[in-house]
């Protein structure tokens, strides 16, 4: 920002947290290692997170993210967070071409991805052997079911693993994805691409933005992007229109406020319908019905944000955020069993519709004080959820197909869907307390509350309290190291039993001052109560609840820029799952818990300057595809690769590779097998002015 600060030192060095439910003086004890010359002449740790105009990392210039932009790029120290956290930057995923939030997330450690790959509807994701619960710019999305975010919104996106409802309200305990949308900069940008690729994949896209005052106080963005494509299977689309808007106002250094609309329509084939399960067949076949098979998105999104710094310890900020959105869906699939003898495989029908509204908002205030040896960091915050879905579904059987000689009957001749509302409301209250000693011991204790109400066919009441305790040690500003103790809650999804998810965690970060890397270490303890799960018995689907499931590992990453040329991001996870209270599957693994992950990419400039490289390896473990452990899918390692031309200053071309060798495995099972992606090749002229 060109605008000159009159902040004062430590306000200017220090972070501010007051940032919606995702605000990092809730999430850490330590906003970030900022430093403040006291009387004696020393140089202090300040756990207090005031200064909303921090300068953040520059996600366009380094893979390598020392900040995490929790509620709308409001700086907070990485390696001081007492989490395992990852971050996603935007260079990142322009280097690794990621157009989807299953691309995004596939080098990221603890992460299982795309596990339906054949099934368009949803991404798939889980973290620590449990589903995510998802936000955007620190607001919740829920599970993000039905509704694929374009990944062109982002700038960047922030993995946090383990169970935390003190943070984000209710929430599944394997973790937390939060989704940062690009918002305007106070200087001028422009931006377009346009994109050829496999399944004739055709796509352009725009971003622009500028000052629209001499004081460069008003800002403005201007993001759209339009694809063409079908999937790569037939009968298939994958169309979709992408635009959002942006506004930010900033009269002072103490005052800020941002207006984001975005909008998003699909158009597409919801799957392929499986394949059949008796041996591999080509992830070409189609075994729907043309005329069916559709899914229809219309998603509108409003947020605004505002912060204010009183210049006297305290600050205050709140998010608002409207949602609407339609999706309707219909598909056939296969019902395949172990038991068919013939080519003839039965399949059932799914279609179904919804209307969602929502509303949610909270308003946050922080003080901060210095006693002397002493820092601390207090903030209150409430927050309030109104969601309503009206929504229907109906399955049913449909005629068998021909596997060995594919003829297509038509569309089901009924279609009827009873509706039915949801209506859901949170009210929340959440205070934190943060204390550091010296720069040396850093202590964070948060309580939080949620009174929430969900009306279905009956209302159901639920109130409960969640608590964090974490400690962190600063060794060094290099080196630190945490224990944290975490609990989640979420209302039931299935019966009258609360999830609860309990998780303690023991790690450490290294950021070494002579590199632009950062190396970090997790060991998890994490426990689910109550989880429901999907039964398939050969004829239908069912729903169970399983006692208790616990998780344990290790968790691993590095993140480095080791050359001006040469960058890496490497990461591992070993985790071990087993059912620990359950009539039936006790002693079981999960489904899709694999015991091993890892994966490594790298991106290295050519000494001419003008050509770069890429090349990535994922590998994931075998893991079960049912409850009872009956099948098993293979251990797999897949090849990425890319390779840009810069045609002159503001030109570029590039093309990316997913999958090099067309491996091809079956990633999940159900009622039918499905298959990871094939090949896939882009090649995209970008242009900047």
């Amino acid at each position: 920002m060109n605008k000159k600060s009159t902040l004062p030192l430590k306000l200017k060095q220090s972070h501010c947290a007051a940032a919606t439910l995702f605000c990092y003086s809730v999430l850490t004890p330590i906003a970030g290692y900022a430093e403040t010359e006291s009387e004696a002449g020393t140089f202090r740790l300040s756990p207090i997170m005031v200064n909303d105009q921090a300068i953040a990392d520059d996600d366009s210039e380094s893979i390598v993210a020392k900040e995490l932009w929790i509620g709308g790029k409001v700086a907070t120290s990485i390696q001081d967070t007492p989490a395992s956290v990852s971050v996603i930057t935007e260079k990142e995923i322009k280097q690794r071409d990621a157009s989807t939030t299953e691309e995004i997330l596939e080098y990221s450690p603890g992460m299982v991805t795309g596990y339906y790959a054949a099934d368009d509807r949803n991404d798939y994701f889980q973290i620590r052997g449990f589903s995510a619960t998802t936000y955007r710019d620190g607001l919740t999305l829920g599970s993000m079911r039905g509704i694929r975010e374009d990944a062109y919104a982002f700038e960047r996106v922030e993995v946090i693993r383990g169970a935390n409802s003190t943070l984000f309200g209710p929430a599944d305990p394997g973790g937390s994805i939060n989704f940062v949308s690009k918002q305007p900069k106070f200087y001028s940008f422009n931006n377009a691409f346009v994109t050829y690729g496999s399944n004739d994949h055709k796509e352009v896209g725009i971003d622009v933005g500028d000052t629209l005052d001499e004081d460069k106080t008003l800002a403005y963005r201007l993001t759209g992007k339009v694809k063409d494509s079908d999937r790569e299977y037939d009968h298939s689309k994958d169309d979709s229109e992408f635009f959002m808007g942006g506004l930010t106002w900033e009269p002072t250094d103490y005052t800020k406020a941002s207006l984001i609309i975005d909008y998003l329509k699909t158009d597409s084939t919801p799957n392929s319908g499986g394949s059949p399960t008796d041996k591999e067949y080509s992830r070409s076949n189609f075994y729907g019905e043309p005329d069916f098979n559709y899914h229809n998105v219309d998603r509108t999104s409003i947020a605004a944000m505002i912060n204010h710094n009183f210049n006297n310890g305290f600050k205050a900020q709140g998010n608002l955020r409207y949602y609407d959105a339609n999706e309707s869906y219909a598909y056939l699939y296969l019902n395949d069993s172990s038991t068919r003898t013939t080519s003839e495989v039965p399949r059932g029908s799914g279609y179904g519709k919804s209307q969602t509204e929502q509303f949610i908002g909270n308003l946050i205030g922080q003080y901060d004080k210095d006693f002397g040896r002493i820092d601390s960091s207090t903030l209150l915050g409430v927050e309030y959820l109104n969601s309503s879905k009206l929504s229907g579904s109906n399955w049913g059987t449909a005629d068998s197909i021909d596997v060995d000689n594919v003829v297509y009957s038509g569309a089901p001749t009924t279609t009827n869907i009873e509706m039915s509302q949801t209506d859901y409301v949170d009210k929340a209250v959440f205070l934190q307390q943060n204390i550091a000693l010296d720069d040396r011991f850093i202590a964070a204790i948060g309580i939080r509350q949620d009174d929430v109400t969900l009306k279905e066919d009956e209302s159901s009441d639920f109130s409960e309290t969640s608590m964090r305790y974490a400690l962190t040690y600063k060794v060094n500003k290099e080196f630190s190291t945490y224990i944290s103790q975490v609990e989640s809650v979420s209302p039931p999804s299935d019966g009258t039993k609360l999830i609860r998810g309990e998780q303690i965690e023991v790690g450490a970060k290294y950021a070494p001052s002579n590199m632009n890397a950062l190396f970090s270490v997790a060991v998890y303890d994490l426990v689910k109560k109550n989880s429901q799960i999907n039964i398939y018995d050969g004829t239908e689907i069912s729903r169970e609840t399983i006692g208790e499931n616990q998780t344990k590992g290790i968790d691993l990453e590095v993140k480095a820029e080791l050359t001006d040329s040469l960058s890496m991001t490497a990461g591992y996870s070993y985790m071990d799952s087993e059912v620990i209270e359950d009539d039936k599957y006790e002693g079981n693994k999960f489904v899709t818990a694999p015991h091993h992950i890892a994966s490594l990419w790298s991106h290295y400039v050519l000494p001419r300057q003008d050509m770069t490289v890429g090349l990535g390896a994922r590998y994931t473990g075998s893991y079960y595809f049912d409850a009872a452990n009956t099948s098993k899918s293979e251990a797999t390692v897949l090849f990425d690769a890319s390779f840009s031309y810069n045609l002159s200053k503001d030109t570029n071309v590039s093309m990316n590779i997913s999958n090099i060798l067309d491996e091809q495995h079956q990633v999940g099972g159900f009622t039918a097998a499905y298959y990871n992606p094939s090949r896939d090749i882009t090649l995209t002229l970008n242009h900047s002015w």
